[in-house]
């Protein structure tokens, strides 16, 4: 029916959107991940506490910047493990080779990327 086929374009056109935004979001954690590294990779600086304390796993003496990147690295990969099953329901979607969803998912995945 006419109103299915624009529930279907419409979904396919938020799917796309969110699946720039989710891409958008790995890159910014993947930007403060990579700012919660210490600055020198030496062993002294991978073992020994910064100033200020450490995380709760003080037993194991891992500065704050290796937990948060730690955390950063969990987060990012959620981000990722959505990105990938939302590319796969778009790419499912468009190969329904309907004009309509394959142009939906088009103008989603602009929107999304000019948000």
């Amino acid at each position: 029916s006419p109103a299915g086929m624009v529930l279907s374009v419409l979904v396919i056109l938020l799917l796309s959107v969110l699946y720039e935004a989710v891409k958008m979001g790995k890159a910014v954690l993947l930007r403060r991940a990579l700012l919660a590294l210490p600055r020198s990779l030496s062993q002294e600086a991978l073992t020994e506490p910064e100033e200020g304390g450490t995380d709760p796993a003080q037993g194991r003496g891992f500065p704050i910047s290796f937990s948060r990147w730690f955390q950063y690295h969990v987060g990012q990969t959620l981000f990722h493990v959505v990105q990938v099953v939302l590319g796969y329901m778009v790419m499912l979607a468009v190969m329904s080779y309907n004009a309509w969803i394959f142009l939906g998912a088009i103008a989603g995945s602009t929107l999304g990327y000019f948000v």
